[in-house]
C-alpha cells in the first residue's frame, strides 16, 4: 500500500484530480510501451465515499474540459443480458438453481472476448472522452474477474487511459510480480500492466 492510499478521501481526491488531468497523463507520456492502465485500489468499507469520489472528479474533470467515460461493470451487466433478452430468465432462474450454477450461466452470457468486451468498445466508440473509468468491479465478482477484463482491453484501450477503481489492493513486488487482491482477502489474479495511479507523478 502506497502512502498516499492511506491518505483522507480528500487528500486523495487532489491527487487524482491533478494526475488524471495533467497533459502528461492525457497524452500517456512516460509509460514506455505499457498500455494505459491504472489501478485506484480503495478500502472496501469505503464503497460509499469512493463511489462520491469518482462521481465529483467527472463532474470536476468535466468542468475542465476533460471528457470521462464511466463504465460501470455491474450496469453494463444488466445491459447486456437484456439486450440479448436474457434479464427476466435470469431472475427466475436465480432462486432455484445454486451459486455455482448461476455463476456459470453469467459466465457464459457474459464471456468478455464474446460480449463484455465488444459492448466496452461499443460505448467507447460512441463517446467523445478523454479518459475512461472502469467501476463495479465488486458487484460483478465472481462472474466478472477485473484481471480479464483488462487483459481483453488491452488491444482495444490502448489510445486513452483507463482508470479502473479496485476495492482491494494492487500489490507489486519484485519478487511476486503484480497481483489483485479483491476485497483485500481474495486474489482476483496477477496482473502486471497497470500501474497505481498513487504512484504517478506530476
Amino acid at each position: 500500500m502506497t502512502d498516499m492510499e492511506k491518505q483522507p478521501i480528500k487528500k486523495r481526491f487532489k491527487h487524482l484530480l491533478k494526475v488524471i488531468s495533467s497533459e502528461q497523463f492525457l497524452k500517456m507520456q512516460g509509460l514506455g510501451n505499457e498500455v494505459p492502465f491504472f489501478i485506484c485500489p480503495f478500502d472496501p468499507k469505503e464503497f460509499d465515499d469512493m463511489s462520491r469520489l469518482y462521481g465529483q472528479l467527472v463532474k470536476t474533470l468535466r468542468n475542465k474540459g476533460i471528457n470521462v467515460l464511466k463504465v460501470n461493470l455491474y450496469d453494463l451487466t444488466i445491459e447486456i443480458l437484456k439486450e440479448r433478452g436474457l434479464w427476466e430468465r435470469v431472475l427466475e432462474m436465480e432462486s432455484t438453481i445454486s451459486k455455482n450454477e448461476l455463476k456459470e450461466v453469467f459466465q457464459g452470457v457474459l464471456d468478455p472476448e464474446k460480449h463484455l468486451i465488444p459492448a466496452i468498445s461499443k460505448k467507447m466508440a460512441e463517446a467523445d472522452f478523454d479518459v475512461m473509468f472502469i467501476t463495479g468491479v465488486g458487484e460483478v465478482f465472481p462472474y466478472i474477474r477485473s484481471h480479464t477484463v483488462l487483459t481483453n482491453l488491452q488491444s482495444k484501450a490502448k489510445d486513452k487511459p483507463t482508470v479502473m477503481f479496485f476495492p482491494g489492493e494492487y500489490r507489486q513486488s519484485v519478487e511476486e510480480g503484480a497481483s489483485l487482491q479483491l476485497f483485500k482477502r481474495l486474489l482476483d489474479d496477477n496482473y502486471y500492466r497497470a500501474f497505481n495511479i498513487y504512484k504517478h507523478l506530476i
